[in-house]
């Protein structure tokens, strides 16, 4: 843009706020050009249950220990604060008897629509910790959850995950792994759907 004059370029920038749009405008683009960039993880199921019971099953603590995690991998400690800045901290017992702890962060939470979170491995003290598998896997993961109704009355879940905060080589690691999260995330959601049928 250019002014007639350097005292109506200043009038214009005290006037209608321009140095504060244009530092919001770099901000969104920024969070753009991050969001976009890099491997996501994406999967979807639908389930017969109603979006409020799916919403629910994520939200309520007691019902959250009765699906989430691995296949035959049950969970042993569990601690939800579930609201945005709040986390989910909880333990899962392996089959050969050790234990896996893992932290949500909470960011946004929109009922009963949205959940955006944080996931990492951690200690039982809630310190992070790297993947017990791997040692190049992102310390941090951005998880999206999207609840939708479907027009069978049912609901739909899709996931989408990224690295967050990540170097080139957990990018690297994650966008490796896609298939067999896959495969994770499968397993996970057949536990959901087996849950929801019971209730």
């Amino acid at each position: 843009m250019r002014f007639p004059s350097l005292a109506e370029r200043d009038r214009v920038v005290r006037d209608y706020g321009a140095a504060t749009g244009l530092a919001e405008n770099l901000g969104r683009l920024g969070d753009f050009i991050e969001e976009s960039a890099g491997p996501v993880f994406v999967t979807s199921r639908r389930f017969a249950a109603s979006r409020e019971l799916l919403w629910k099953a994520f939200a309520e603590p007691e019902r959250m220990a009765q699906w989430f995690g691995p296949k035959g991998v049950p969970v042993i400690a569990l601690q939800m604060d579930f609201r945005p800045g709040g986390s989910y901290h909880y333990g899962l017992r392996t089959q050969d008897g050790g234990a896996i702890w893992g932290l949500f962060e909470y960011r946004e939470i929109e009922a009963p629509t949205r959940i955006v979170l944080v996931d990492s491995f951690s200690d039982e003290d809630r310190g992070l910790t790297r993947h017990p598998l791997s040692e190049t896997w992102p310390l941090k993961v951005e998880t999206t959850f999207l609840l939708a109704d479907t027009e069978s009355g049912g609901s739909e879940l899709t996931l989408r995950a990224r690295p967050f905060e990540a170097s080139a080589e957990e990018i690297t690691t994650f966008a490796a792994t896609l298939d067999a999260q896959g495969n994770g995330w499968a397993g996970t959601l057949e536990q959901l759907d087996a849950y929801l049928a019971q209730d």
